[in-house]
């Protein structure tokens, strides 16, 4: 494979993964932004430079999305496990994801093109923004949660999201009775 900078950006996040869930091991909420705010900035470059460039690759098509739910699981997990939210969050969130996996595997092969929609990347950014709360609210040790409203929001987001790329599938065919049994 030649180098491709917006896959190695992508590669990069997978990369930064350790550190941030070892700054936020550490308590060191601060530094925890600063790689998270990092691994956001490769996030948002890669797609933009991608198709700038027209360096869009089925590569990068796969791992993009894979390298976005990694960071946010394994961050969210560091929050369970230091228990700063509660495992339920991240158990919704990993349905929804498992879910979404399911989906595309059973999909595989069928001509389908499967694009991010505004309603998952706003899913995504309230996740992200709900990590961030978390940070705030821990390095400044703030009393008043206001954090678990925005998780709520991400998670009722996440949702409509899952329903929405449901429905998406369904108007293509390709949930449709008379397509499943092919």
């Amino acid at each position: 494979m030649k180098k491709n900078i917006p896959n190695m950006l992508t590669m990069l996040r997978f990369v930064l993964i350790p550190a941030i869930m070892y700054c936020l091991y550490i308590n060191n909420y601060i530094m925890t932004f600063v790689v998270l705010t990092i691994s956001g900035i490769t996030d948002i470059l890669d797609g933009f430079i991608a198709r700038k460039f027209n360096l869009i690759t089925n590569f990068g098509k796969l791992i993009d999305p894979l390298a976005d739910k990694a960071t946010q699981i394994l961050t969210l997990g560091t929050l369970v496990f230091k228990n700063i939210i509660p495992i339920w969050i991240l158990g919704l969130i990993i349905t929804k994801e498992v879910i979404m996996i399911a989906g595309a595997s059973f999909l595989y092969g069928k001509e389908l093109v499967v694009s991010s929609k505004w309603y998952g990347k706003l899913a995504t950014v309230l996740i992200y923004i709900a990590i961030v709360c978390s940070l705030i609210i821990n390095e400044f040790e703030i009393s008043f949660r206001f954090d678990n409203y925005i998780y709520y929001l991400a998670l009722i987001s996440t949702f409509f999201s899952l329903v929405m790329y449901i429905k998406a599938f369904y108007m293509q065919g390709y949930l449709k009775k008379e397509n499943l049994e092919k």
